[in-house]
């Protein structure tokens, strides 16, 4: 997953700069604690612990995957410590102690889905990793799909980080859909672009993890002509995110590119240092009450931390990679969307239970074992 981690910490690293540099927060310097999650959960979870056990922090910014995430809650919620999680995901979670800074489904896949039939076409082929991230946001798409007349023809897993994709594009080329949608995650996705282009037929994909850092290790020939749908693009033409990309450059090197999950990764830190700075304290019970309704001009735009959930109020875009590596965003909801990260049509016990069943699956973790062939399983 290092490909599209270690933006996160530059971006993480680059607000915690800018605002020492500005004064720093209550009088002092915040020192950043970095812990390596080397694309392991158990490593995360250790490292959330020492952060908080023997590094005192005052905050925890980071995980990536949802199953990293997984692993972190329980160890955050234990100590009633504080996480700012930065990735779009499959939703069907608000805990009292995380701020999630990324989308709920209904702030990207559930809006890119219906554009993408309306606009692409009816038959879905679904690729995916094998976590709990992708298997329970197909199990989203798949209902959504189906009210919309839509058909699910084909759906596919691959263990993370394996590069074995031919059986699935095999599967591809076989059942001819109209649209396919992504939620590979990590460098799998190099492998399944790669293999995908030598169809004959052009297949768009929807993807809902492929951002600008994903596209600097992919053949931008190969890519261009496909969509990604996400809350900020480098591409967004407003003057605050501009100078936003600027500095991030400045920092970090002209070939650098910025994306949604790093944005987000920024701007949780400015979230925190607005509720400590208003709350005079960096104490994490008093901060997480003025966490709560706490607006902050983002790059993305404004946004909003619900009282309800600790979701952000986000806007949407869709966008159609250009060969130039960069996304030409040809859809947008500006308004900020309400977060909702659990669908109505299920009681919220009954997606617990839905998530209990893929956890004990996995024999007790929040992803399929490495070393489980790839499958054409389907999710329950």
């Amino acid at each position: 997953m290092a490909i599209s981690e270690k933006s996160v910490v530059d971006a993480t690293l680059m607000a915690i700069d800018e605002i020492n540099q500005a004064g720093g927060l209550l009088g002092k310097q915040i020192e950043p604690v970095v812990v390596d999650g080397a694309s392991d959960w158990p490593t995360f979870a250790q490292g959330a612990r020492s952060l908080i056990l023997n590094e005192k922090v005052s905050v925890i910014f980071g995980c990536w995957t949802s199953a990293s995430r997984k692993t972190v809650k329980p160890i955050i919620e234990q100590y009633n410590h504080l996480l700012f999680y930065p990735v779009q995901y499959e939703g069907l979670e608000q805990s009292p102690n995380i701020i999630y800074t990324g989308a709920a489904p209904n702030q990207q896949i559930s809006p890119a889905v219906m554009w993408s039939l309306k606009n692409l076409g009816q038959r879905v082929f679904l690729t995916a990793s094998d976590y709990v991230f992708p298997r329970a946001a197909n199990t989203l798409i798949k209902k959504q799909v189906h009210a919309l007349g839509g058909q699910i023809v084909g759906e596919y897993y691959l263990a993370l980080g394996d590069q074995r994709v031919n059986d699935m594009i095999n599967q591809i080329s076989a059942a001819q859909p109209d649209i396919i949608f992504n939620t590979i995650n990590g460098d799998s996705n190099l492998a399944f672009f790669k293999q995908l282009a030598t169809l004959d037929q052009h297949i768009p994909v929807m993807s809902f993890s492929i951002a600008e850092d994903e596209l600097n290790l992919l053949d931008t020939s190969i890519m261009t002509g496909h969509y990604s749908a996400w809350n900020y693009f480098q591409s967004l033409d407003t003057q605050d995110n501009k100078a936003f990309v600027a500095r991030f450059q400045k920092k970090y090197g002209a070939h650098r590119t910025t994306n949604a999950s790093m944005e987000a990764g920024y701007l949780g830190v400015y979230l925190w240092a607005k509720a400590a700075t208003n709350a005079n304290t960096v104490d994490i019970s008093t901060v997480h009450e003025f966490l709560k309704g706490l607006s902050f001009n983002a790059p993305e735009g404004k946004v909003t931390v619900s009282a309800m959930n600790n979701h952000l109020w986000k806007p949407l875009h869709i966008g159609k990679i250009q060969s130039d590596g960069q996304f030409k965003i040809i859809w947008s909801q500006t308004v900020p969307i309400r977060p909702l990260p659990f669908p109505s049509y299920r009681s919220n016990l009954s997606w617990q239970r839905y998530l209990e069943s893929l956890y004990a699956d996995w024999g007790g973790s929040w992803s399929a074992p490495a070393a489980r062939p790839a499958s054409n399983g389907t999710a329950k």
